[in-house]
């Protein structure tokens, strides 16, 4: 049963996704405002007419999404995108971030799914006073939206940013998300799913049983290898002049280049905001780059390869 713009989930999943419907619409945008003023770098500047105007109407051209698998390092190249001036930068915001799955199995039509994310976009600038900069945000399930979002956003820019499977896994698998241990706790994490060894909407839909019963590792490769394929199938087809890639271990040891990069890319050429982005990117730890080798078993590794072997091998890391 659906109302106009939002579905409720199915009966089978409601244990396990908290749904968007109109009832409980407040809480997730007060969730989503509270997540916003917790990570939005907030720049001091002088209150200009064309600010106040932007206020009605915020600026959405040109926007900016940071895609990539979880632990892949679309934070940290955030959060050197959050100290440019020019930019609003956004983490994650949590109630479009629960959108994606209406979104990706298309319970929304493509109209309200694009008038659902302009109007988040355009109050999360608002209430941070910012709404005449350039919007950008960084969700790794927006791998899965790239079509939709460049549908909604024609002249949006996409920063895709990989890291070695095996470091991702290994990362991913210290956080609670997929831990089997955390399958009683009551847990959610900000998109409304619950902690624990379950199926999020971009796992297969005939290898639900199996996503839900292997080990916490294979759980983590398998995501990565879902985040990273549907990002570089999805981009494939997207204009040349509207994305590009950024090897995390390359962001981590040679700053530098990488940052021209991406300032390039951007068309960011002010001085100040070179200086600042750079700055930022100079706080990388190399140390983070092949802990798979120290950390993970010869069993996880076979795991690792048996799921996501031919991806690793095709991105150069074997």
């Amino acid at each position: 049963m659906k109302s106009k713009l939002y579905m409720l989930d199915s009966q089978a999943q409601k244990s396990v996704v908290t749904p968007i419907k109109y009832s409980n619409l407040y809480p997730w945008i007060k969730r989503t405002i509270k997540s916003s003023r917790r990570y939005y770098t907030q720049n001091q500047r002088e209150i200009s007419i064309n600010r106040i105007i932007r206020q009605i109407f915020p600026n959405l051209k040109e926007p900016i999404f940071i895609v990539g698998a979880p632990r892949s390092g679309t934070t940290f190249l955030g959060e050197c995108l959050a100290v440019i001036p020019e930019i609003s930068y956004h983490f994650e915001p949590v109630i479009s971030k629960a959108a994606a799955r209406y979104v990706y199995e298309k319970r929304w039509t493509q109209k309200k799914s694009a008038q659902f994310y302009r109007i988040v976009y355009s109050w999360l600038m608002r209430i941070h006073f910012d709404a005449d900069l350039r919007f950008a945000e960084k969700t790794p399930r927006n791998c899965f939206l790239i079509d939709f979002l460049i549908d909604t956003f024609p002249d949006a820019k996409f920063l895709h940013i990989v890291r070695d499977g095996r470091d991702v896994a290994l990362s991913h698998s210290k956080k609670p998300w997929f831990k089997k241990s955390e399958a009683n706790s009551n847990k959610r994490e900000p998109g409304g799913y619950l902690y624990g060894p379950y199926a999020q909407f971009w796992v297969e839909a005939d290898r639900i049983r199996e996503f839900e019963a292997t080990s916490d590792i294979h759980r983590c490769i398998w995501s990565w290898r879902r985040f990273t394929e549907e990002a570089i199938n999805s981009l494939s087809r997207v204009s040349q002049n509207q994305f590009i890639e950024i090897r995390y271990e390359t962001l981590l040891t040679h700053q530098q280049d990488t940052a021209k990069k991406v300032l390039d890319f951007l068309e960011i050429s002010s001085p100040k905001s070179q200086t600042l982005f750079l700055e930022a990117a100079n706080t990388a730890n190399p140390n983070l780059i092949g802990q798979w080798q120290h950390e993970l078993t010869a069993a996880q590794l076979c795991e690792i390869e048996k799921e996501a072997g031919d991806l690793l091998q095709k991105l150069g890391y074997s």
